[in-house]
Parts: structure tokens; sequence; C-alpha cells
């Protein structure tokens, strides 16, 4: 029978020594299933001397139908950056420590895959950002985010200011360490630890979290994804950041415009038959331990 998905492109955290055990396990398994299989460029360390091709993630988004993921959320992030343009589902295996988005694990790899290839699985589309920072009336740097985008001081202990705008109305102006913009996925990361609801991954909709704001009635909000926010630096703030995913940063000066909006193509995140997203949160965030 031919499988569900033809051509699998494998990424993994090169600098992680138990990734290269669970890759190796992986091409095993894959040269079996009749399926086309190559991998990311960062491997060729890590499987010297394989068969299989090695390419540059552009090229591996654009003939991929499925990029398998091997590590922790982090690499999944790093990933889905590049690859939801192209339309390449994305699965992750686990080896890294909390999993919200990896959640096969190397023990049943094999037993999932099976039923994954086999067209047996859920599909989420899990919403992305675009941000943009725009100096001087020219764009500066672009990035997208899975997780979320956040400004926020840089290496000293004082506080920024930020004037936000969503859909060109004027929300706040926000004393304090910096703001986090975040999607439903990011939702149970950095903005959860700020103080953030968390968004089911189905919700259309993006928060706001302030960072230790110097006014403690400045609360997080929920608006559109639809919407687009505005962020502009106050003079007088010394250093500050943005960050996407907390993996790309680009410094900051005052009157630098920041703007966040929906990115335009949503990452497709494949789970094994079965995934339970309220089961996820009770194991991830412990809600079911007895004291």
């Amino acid at each position: 029978m031919k499988p569900h998905f033809t051509h699998i492109g494998l990424i993994g955290k090169s600098q992680d020594s138990n990734v290269s055990t669970t890759l190796h396990a992986l091409c095993r398994y894959l040269e079996q299933q009749n399926v086309e299989i190559l991998l990311d460029g960062s491997l060729a360390d890590i499987l010297p001397g394989s068969p299989h091709a090695v390419v540059e993630r552009d090229m591996l988004a654009n003939v991929c139908d499925l990029a398998i993921v091997v590590g922790g959320d982090g690499t999944l992030l790093n990933a889905a950056r590049s690859l939801a343009e192209s339309g390449s589902a994305v699965l992750g295996v686990n080896l890294g420590r909390l999993g919200f988005l990896v959640d096969v694990s190397p023990e049943d790899m094999h037993v999932q895959l099976d039923k994954i290839l086999s067209g047996q699985f859920s599909e989420e589309q899990r919403t992305l950002l675009h941000m943009t920072v725009i100096r001087d009336g020219e764009i500066l740097s672009q990035c997208s985010a899975l997780n979320d985008v956040v400004v926020h001081k840089k290496n000293i202990a004082r506080m920024i200011e930020l004037d936000t705008y969503i859909d060109g109305h004027f929300l706040n102006t926000n004393r304090s360490d910096g703001l986090i913009v975040s999607t439903p996925t990011g939702s149970t990361a950095y903005a959860l630890s700020g103080g953030g609801p968390i968004l089911h991954p189905k919700l259309e909709a993006i928060t706001l979290v302030p960072i230790c704001p110097h006014t403690l009635s400045n609360r997080p909000i929920v608006i559109d994804d639809d919407s687009v926010m505005e962020i502009i630096i106050h003079k007088g703030t010394l250093e500050a950041t943005v960050s996407c995913d907390g993996q790309v940063d680009q410094s900051l000066q005052a009157d630098d415009l920041i703007t966040v909006r929906k990115h335009n193509h949503a990452l497709r995140l494949l789970h094994p038959p079965g995934h339970d997203y309220f089961a996820v949160l009770r194991e991830k965030l412990r809600w079911s331990e007895q004291p």
C-alpha cells in the first residue's frame, strides 16, 4: 500500500547527541516504507555517509509533504517558521522536556508512524505571526513566529515604554519590562508565565501580555487574530529588543515601529490518532497531581 506521505524530510537539533540515535532508527524505519527521505542540511554531521540527499531547508520545505522534527519544542519552532509557507505537514518526535508540540515518543515511534503513514492522524492549523521592524520609514527586519513576538528590555534593570495600537486605535502606553504578543500555540509558553490566559489552538485570537507592568491594572488582553498591532518605542528608552520565538532577535531604538499581524500561512501540525489537547495540558502542567 502506498504511504499517505511519500517525500519525508528529517530535521533535528544537530548539537544534541540524543538526536543521532533516534534519527538512525527513524531512517532505518522509513527506508522500509517506500518513501523518499531528505535530510536537513544541519544533519550532515550527525548522519555522515547517509545515502539520502542532504538539502538546505528551503528545498526540503518545497519538496517534502511531511517533515519529521526530532528534538524538543524549540526545534519544532525553528522548523515551523521555515515550513509553514510551503504547506508541508510537520510531526514532532519528542526528545525535549515539555513537549507541547512534539508528541510522538521515540519508544513507540514506529507504531505511531505506521498509523500516520497509513493516513491515521489528526491535523491542526496553527497560526503564526509576522513581525516587521520599521525605522525611519524603511523596513529594518522581518520575521515570523509560531509562539510569540516579544518586545523587551535588553540587559538593563530599567523599564521600557511602549505605545500600542490595535487596527489604528490607541490601546495604551505600557511602562514595563516588555510586551508579549502571543498566538494560541504560544499561550502555554512565555505568555502563560507572564499571567496570560491559555488559548485553545482552534481559537482565532491573539493575546497581548505585559511583562511586569508598572501599573498593576495593566492586564492581558485577547483580540481577534485579524487585527494589526503597532508598537512604538518611546523616546528615552535606552536598550530594547524584539524577539521571535525567543530565537531571532533585533535590537531596537527610540521611535522604531514594530508591526505584528497574522501570517498569511498556517502551520500544518500533525498528531497521532487519539490526540487530546486537554490531556496534554493535564500532563504538562501537572493539573491532576495529588498533593
